[in-house]
C-alpha cells in the first residue's frame, strides 16, 4: 500500500518559494499526491459552505503524510494557513503524520516552526514525530537544508517509496 503525501502551502503568493520548498521536501517522500496552494483559493477560504475547500480539507485529512508550509510572518505562520486549518474539526488530522515547514529571512525566526506551527498541528490531532524544518529564504533552492533534515528525520516517518528505497540501499 502506498503512502499518500499531501502538501498545503499557506503563502498568499501563488507558486512561491514556500511552494517550491514544500515540493522539494515532498520529493524526499516520493513526491506529492495532492498539492493545495492556498493562494489559489483565497476567494473561497472564508466561505464556510465552499464545496471546493471542504473537499480539500477531506483530502488532506485522508492523507498519510501532510507537509504544512508557510513563510514566517511576524514570527508565525500566515493568516491564510490559519484560516484553512481552522476548517478542520477537533482531531481532524488524527492518523495523519504532519511535517511543519517554514521559510524565513533570518535564523532569528527559526523557532517559529516549533513554537507556532507544530503545536497547532498537534492540537488538530496530527502526529508530528520529527522536528519541523526551517529554511532560510536565501537557501530555499539549495538541496542541503532538506537533505540534512531528511537524514535525521527519515527513520521517524512512515515508509514511502523514497524512504523504502533509501532504507533498502542502506541495509
Amino acid at each position: 500500500m502506498s503512502t499518500r503525501v499531501a502538501v498545503v502551502v499557506g503563502n498568499p503568493k501563488p507558486v512561491s518559494r514556500t511552494y517550491e520548498a514544500a515540493l522539494t521536501l515532498a520529493e524526499h517522500l516520493g513526491g506529492a499526491d495532492l498539492v493545495v496552494d492556498l493562494a489559489d483559493h483565497t476567494d473561497e477560504l472564508f466561505d464556510w459552505s465552499s464545496s471546493t475547500i471542504n473537499e480539500l480539507v477531506q483530502e488532506v485529512a485522508s492523507s498519510d503524510v501532510v507537509i504544512v508550509a508557510s513563510p514566517t510572518y511576524k514570527a508565525t505562520y500566515t493568516g491564510l494557513l490559519k484560516v484553512f486549518l481552522d476548517r478542520f474539526p477537533h482531531q481532524g488530522l488524527g492518523g495523519v503524520t504532519a511535517i511543519p515547514l517554514m521559510l524565513g529571512a533570518a535564523d532569528t525566526h527559526a523557532l517559529s516552526v516549533e513554537h507556532g506551527l507544530r503545536p497547532l498541528l498537534v492540537e488538530l490531532g496530527a502526529s508530528v514525530p520529527t522536528r519541523g524544518l526551517f529554511v532560510l529564504d536565501s537557501e530555499h533552492a539549495d538541496a542541503a537544508p532538506y537533505d540534512r533534515w531528511f537524514a535525521g528525520a527519515e527513520h521517524l516517518l512512515p515508509s514511502t517509496p523514497a524512504t523504502s528505497t533509501s532504507q533498502a540501499v542502506s541495509a
